[in-house]
């Protein structure tokens, strides 16, 4: 990203790429669809109405407006979508920019996708990316959407390394609408991402034999509880926030401040998020020297 890029970190860029490009276009093809950079007027409109339907807006109001999109890639960021291979339906999409070029950062600013193509619509985004000198990727997600985390760090093999608290203020989706927006901040490595299999093997529940509880969630039961050796937390979020939002807003505010509590006070101890369990707990670990 520099013109005093080191040659052993651009050979290791170069081979990263290399790779990111090959999984990406292996994974699109046992998916079934085909990946492409978009640019023009109509193709972005029409990423702008998939986002549309994704968080529930008007195609009046997107989340991502389509003129947006075109100041993206007319800025040097790209949007990529996911076309089905049996009719060039979209089926997935994300748009990105860059970073602070000394830093070698690039933001993920949306992404979505129908079921299962996910990781194929992040795999083109991190080869893309790769080959411009990129080296991390940051994005922001709901905390509490149990389902994005697991594909966020267990999946992809990002961490969770900022809380913020209402980042947004009041939105006015159809996912987000009446709750206050936290995000987490998660950070994937684009050069040698964790494997998801390493990924979940640090992502079980807690022990309750081996750990303490610390603080009981709005439903009655655990959560969050730490190892005896202080080293490692987890948190609990509900199965499904998004329902809970339309049945019970009250209930699914409460959860989001008792979350919020357990977060931020780990986060300023030292913790990052590196887990998700397939029941709704959060693993957050705290590296040696780390503040406790």
């Amino acid at each position: 990203m520099t013109a005093e890029t080191d040659p052993t970190d651009r050979t290791e860029l170069s081979v990263a790429q290399e790779r990111a490009a090959r999984l990406a276009e292996e994974s699109a093809r046992a998916a079934g669809v085909h990946l492409r950079t978009v640019e023009g007027v109509a193709p972005l409109a029409a990423v702008a109405d998939y986002f549309s339907d994704v968080w529930r807006t008007p195609r009046s109001s997107p989340p991502l407006p389509a003129e947006v999109l075109h100041s993206v890639v007319h800025a040097g960021g790209a949007v990529h979508a996911a076309y089905t291979a049996d009719g060039g339906r979209l089926a997935g999409a994300c748009a990105a920019v860059f970073g602070p070029p000394a830093e070698a950062d690039a933001y993920s600013l949306l992404a979505a996708a129908d079921p299962g193509l996910g990781p194929v619509v992040k795999q083109a985004q991190r080869a893309w990316l790769l080959g411009r000198g990129a080296r991390t990727l940051r994005w922001t997600f709901d905390p509490l959407v149990a389902r994005n985390a697991r594909f966020n760090l267990v999946k992809l093999g990002a961490r969770g390394t900022e809380y913020l608290v209402d980042f947004y203020g009041p939105m006015a989706d159809g996912v987000n609408d009446g709750d206050e927006s936290d995000r987490l901040t998660v950070t994937w490595d684009l050069v040698a991402p964790r494997h998801a299999s390493a990924s979940a093997s640090v992502s079980p529940a807690p022990d309750p034999t081996r750990t303490s509880e610390t603080a009981t969630a709005p439903d009655g039961g655990p959560l969050a509880r730490r190892s005896l050796d202080d080293r490692t937390l987890w948190c609990r979020v509900p199965h499904d926030v998004v329902a809970l939002r339309a049945t019970d807003p009250a209930l699914a505010l409460r959860w989001r401040h008792a979350v919020r509590e357990v977060f931020t006070k780990a986060f300023a101890e030292g913790f990052t998020a590196t887990g998700m369990s397939r029941d709704g707990w959060y693993t957050l670990t705290r590296e040696e020297g780390a503040p406790a």
